[in-house]
């Protein structure tokens, strides 16, 4: 059990004729939310001590003592036995004060040719490069999901749309394909700001680096690094590694906001074009009827939770002068949230997809609406020789007159549609069904179904690579 410090026993006591205010204390303190970085503070100890014997900074019977008694608060971290006091302020003196208090003076050795500065970067790149390995993987699991969808309904006609509107028909799992794109796009994204992440600030000490004859270099490769920080002074005081993390997580909080918002909209008893499994909706507690997409819809709200911490952090950043500030503690809680709501998102997008009941009889019908086969008989008129632009204007009137008529272009006969362009045949009406629009789009990228399935195999074949 630690004992409650006293002003005397403060880092920086010596310095000060007077102990910190209370208020000041609960103000600058950051051990109730940096406590998180501990298993991570305890790993870089480890290593610096490490390096720190083999430099002879340190004799072994010193390692072996801190490696002990770092031992044994790791163990009482995660038994939750460990006292955590305001007081010691911040995860590094709660842990450095315990390790003294089993071990002795060998604890007080530790903190040798390091600073909080650089330790704490040090923390936050290894948590934060664990959180990026975790989120890569949730991608990874939430694109196979909509590669099952996507299989099921290779075929499944549904109306494309452009400023909402009916535009061309597609298919389901050509739709679905597109999100699978975008979490690919996230998922490259995480592993290559992952590489900046991975670079190790240790030995920056506090801004200029230290007189000690440490090897930077044993450290990193102890700790997984592919390099060091190569300038101390922005080793300790830059956060760009965060940000651009921030601005990754946002993109693919953004993506799945799309997603939500048109699973919302398809939800609708309006459109009709799926149900979302019970367990991820709830009622209403005035109209008995409701079924709410709760799950896509505070997705949605979180996005912009998650944009708004990236702001924070842009806004937290653009005016330091080098090197370390006390403004940079303000980077842990939004990146703290922003892992965690991201986690959380990708979990439940995962299992959500699996409990998506797709109605393809509203969907067939709804891509009659809207003339969504009207550029397959502009296609049809410019391969019988017709310029483009004459063609479209053909077709604009057809449709007008189709409109009159409250029919599709493909339920007029052949003598109206051939008062239009004597070009018409009665070949015309295989380009106007939904399946003809489909199958003609036969190319990489394209929504023929034979392409969206080589498209969810190249897909399968993507996610085997990891």
């Amino acid at each position: 059990m630690q004992q409650k410090p006293t002003s005397a026993d403060k880092t920086w006591s010596g310095r000060f004729s007077e102990p910190v205010a209370e208020l000041v204390k609960r103000y600058t303190a950051s051990v109730e939310f940096d406590r998180r970085l501990a298993e991570f503070d305890i790993q870089g100890s480890l290593a610096h001590a490490a390096m720190l014997e083999a430099c002879g900074i340190i004799q072994a019977g010193d390692r072996a003592a801190i490696r002990s008694g770092l031992a044994q608060i790791l163990e009482e971290i995660r038994a939750g036995q460990f006292e955590w006091l305001l007081d010691l302020e911040d995860v590094h003196l709660n842990i450095e004060k315990r390790l003294t208090a089993i071990v002795g003076e060998a604890g007080k050795r530790l903190h040798t040719a390091r600073s909080r500065n650089d330790q704490v970067a040090t923390d936050v790149r290894l948590w934060l490069r664990a959180s990026v390995d975790q989120i890569a993987g949730l991608i990874e699991g939430l694109q196979a999901a909509l590669l099952d969808l996507a299989e099921r309904h290779a075929d499944t006609v549904m109306p494309g749309f452009t400023h909402l509107q009916v535009a061309q028909p597609v298919t389901f799992g050509h739709h679905l394909m597109a999100y699978f794109e975008m979490l690919k796009r996230d998922g490259e994204r995480m592993r290559d700001c992952r590489k900046r992440i991975n670079r190790l600030p240790l030995g920056a000490a506090a801004l200029a680096g230290t007189s000690y004859p440490i090897d930077r270099e044993m450290v990193a490769r102890e700790l997984g690094f592919d390099g060091v920080c190569e300038n101390s002074l922005d080793a300790v005081s830059d956060r760009d590694f965060a940000i651009e993390f921030s601005a990754a997580a946002a993109l693919v909080m953004t993506h799945l906001s799309r997603l939500s918002e048109e699973l919302i909209l398809w939800m609708s008893p309006r459109v009709g074009f799926i149900d979302i499994a019970d367990r991820f909706c709830t009622g209403s507690s005035i109209m008995p009827q409701k079924k709410n997409p709760d799950v896509p819809e505070l997705v949605r709200g979180k996005t912009g939770r998650v944009t708004g911490h990236l702001m924070a952090l842009l806004t937290l950043m653009k005016s330091q002068p080098l090197a370390y500030n006390k403004d940079n503690q303000e980077d842990k809680e939004p990146l703290f949230d922003t892992v965690d709501t991201l986690v959380a998102t990708l979990r439940i997008y995962a299992d959500m997809m699996g409990g998506i009941t797709v109605k393809p009889e509203a969907m067939r019908q709804a891509a009659f609406q809207g003339y969504a086969t009207a550029t397959d008989l502009a296609d049809y008129l410019v391969k019988k020789g017709l310029p483009f632009r004459d063609a479209h204007e053909v077709v604009a009137l057809a449709v007008r007159h189709a409109e009159g008529k409250r029919c599709d272009l493909s339920e007029l006969e052949l003598d109206a549609l051939r008062a239009f362009s004597p070009l018409i045949g009665d070949d015309v009406y295989a380009v106007l069904t939904l399946e003809g629009s489909l199958n003609s789009r036969d190319h990489i990228g394209g929504t023929a179904p034979a392409q969206v399935r080589a498209a969810i195999q190249r897909g399968r074949q993507y996610l085997a690579t990891f």
